[in-house]
């Protein structure tokens, strides 16, 4: 099983940044999304962010898996 993560973008230089979600920061790729702005939650995976999400889906999707 994969699972992405929603993190929200904290920095951007061409196609690579930085992700966070509760103090953990990951290098991510955005180069398979248009239109990512630092402060977009996306959905990281092996380092790469695969979709943008709106705020309010990634904060019930983590308190979700907060619950596991």
């Amino acid at each position: 099983m994969c699972l992405a993560i929603p993190m929200r973008v904290i920095k951007i230089d061409g196609s690579e940044g930085m992700a966070e979600v509760g103090g953990l920061r990951r290098k991510a790729n955005f180069s398979l999304l248009k239109g990512v702005k630092t402060g977009d939650y996306v959905l990281l995976h092996a380092g790469f962010a695969i979709e943008k999400v709106k705020p309010a889906e990634a904060k019930r999707t983590l308190k979700l898996v907060k619950n596991l």
